[in-house]
């Protein structure tokens, strides 16, 4: 089954802030995220359920997933330490841009050109995130992006969520490890869907909902039953070019200068 690590974030807050983050635990509201958007393929493919098993169905989503070029993914994710919140459009040219937040605790913006990376968290962000320095860090980078950290070893797993290849294949690895079964035609956010499940023995469960018409790509994913990654995820806006605009100059602050800030007395 496709796996529950959709992404690899449960430590984006205390990456940014050098450490000192007070990222506490805070409950989900219980929304899923809306990721309207066209997915069906100009032809008219149509995915016979009732003829291919369920491991059949699952190999063309994965294979349909490896084809894209653009995708949009939006809903909530249990980290472990707080339900998340995204809504991220990324492509093959490892482009992105979107938003991601903790309930509780703000929110930061993310975009990227395929080479330089930005990331602007508001103000909620980083009073709660912040620590000791949280106020000190609202003022000073008001408004501005952080950028120039992709070298920086600590803040690999951010650099990596706008690599369409690497999120396909995080996606696509593991799992629940149980039979997988076809479940039932369905239609999310308007486009028709056929459902795969599978459960382990210890309840935990995936649920998988492919598109019957035109490319069949994955359209959501919910998973139940585990102590965390559990959530939904909807996809959609599939192979659609990205309109990537970087912020200026006088915007943005290099990442080494703010760490540098970030290690001052508060």
């Amino acid at each position: 089954m496709l796996s529950k690590r959709l992404v690899s974030t449960a430590a984006i807050c205390l990456l940014l802030v050098g450490g000192t983050a007070a990222c506490g635990s805070s409950k989900s509201d219980g929304k899923s995220g809306d990721a309207k958007g066209d997915t069906k393929a100009s032809s008219a493919e149509k995915l016979d359920t009732d003829k291919l098993s369920a491991q059949e169905i699952e190999k063309k989503a994965k294979d349909a997933l490896a084809t894209a070029t653009s995708l949009r993914m939006a809903g909530t994710i249990d980290t472990g330490k707080g339900a998340m919140e995204l809504d991220l459009s990324m492509d093959d040219k490892s482009q992105c841009t979107g938003t991601i937040g903790m309930p509780g605790m703000g929110k930061f913006e993310m975009i990227s050109d395929g080479k330089t990376s930005y990331v602007k968290p508001d103000t909620a962000f980083w009073t709660n995130a912040g620590g000791p320095n949280g106020a000190k860090a609202a003022e000073m980078f008001k408004g501005r992006y952080l950028t120039g950290f992709e070298s920086d070893p600590s803040m690999g797993s951010l650099t990596k969520m706008c690599d369409l290849g690497d999120f396909g294949k995080k996606i696509a690895d593991g799992g629940v490890s149980g039979k997988t079964e076809k479940g039932s035609a369905g239609d999310v956010n308007g486009v028709k869907t056929f459902s795969l499940k599978t459960t382990d023995a210890q309840g935990e469960s995936s649920t998988l909902q492919v598109a019957t018409e035109g490319k069949p790509y994955p359209v959501q994913i919910e998973h139940s039953g585990a102590k965390d990654g559990n959530g939904k995820i909807g996809f959609s806006n599939y192979d659609k070019p990205l309109t990537i605009q970087v912020p200026p100059a006088d915007q943005t602050i290099d990442f080494s200068k703010f760490k540098d800030q970030m290690k001052k007395p508060a």
